[in-house]
């Protein structure tokens, strides 16, 4: 099968029938933001880590990026069966520490509240969380893609649950943990999530 997204970087050789499983899930037209264009910029922003300075182990943690959104159907333990699916598919093709280390990434996810010495958690979890960062167009186009994976909730249902995930993520001490992360995406994220909780309030 031709591969149509030949520049995200994969790191198993011999592993493609794997890697074009995932990409369907990604693929899959129920998504929104959990989709390949999510998963491209969550490994861009790993490498703009890397680039910066950044020291993380790049094969368990660009696994561990493919893995973590592998399963999204809306339902709260997503990460739990992407880090089952990691941990199957995976065995024979990694060593045991590496298979260890992307399943529990993948679980972190969950809640992006890597220790401050989890330096891969770090990475993952601040690439992860970077579209928070972005542009206003590109931020807009976000929270559009979010909205339309609820399609089936209600306005005020959807904007009550969105609102609390924002102010879960504003009361966080800090969104991001590498020190390019906090430089560069702390504030504009910070801002971003503070003008979308304005225009949630009257629907709340």
């Amino acid at each position: 099968m031709e591969d149509d997204h030949p520049d995200l970087p994969w790191p198993l050789s011999g592993a493609d029938a794997l890697r074009a499983e995932l990409l369907a899930a990604y693929d899959d037209p129920s998504r929104g933001h959990h989709s390949v264009r999510h998963l491209r910029e969550v490994l861009t922003r790993l490498d703009e880590l890397a680039s910066a300075g950044a020291g993380f182990d790049r094969t368990p943690v660009q696994l561990a990026a493919w893995f973590h959104d592998a399963v999204y159907d809306g339902e709260r333990d997503a990460e739990e069966r992407s880090a089952s699916w990691a941990e199957e598919a995976l065995a024979p093709l990694v060593d045991a520490t590496t298979l260890a280390e992307v399943v529990r990434l993948v679980r972190l996810t969950e809640h992006h509240r890597p220790e401050a010495d989890d330096a891969n958690g770090c990475a993952l979890s601040d690439a992860d969380l970077s579209i928070l960062a972005a542009p206003p167009e590109r931020y807009e186009e976000y929270v559009a893609a979010v909205r339309t994976e609820y399609a089936h909730l209600p306005d005020e249902v959807f904007a009550a649950g969105r609102a609390d995930v924002l102010q879960q993520l504003a009361a966080k001490p800090q969104l991001f943990h590498t020190e390019h992360g906090i430089a560069s995406w702390e504030a504009p994220a910070r801002n971003n999530i503070a003008a979308e909780l304005e225009k949630l309030r009257p629907s709340r």
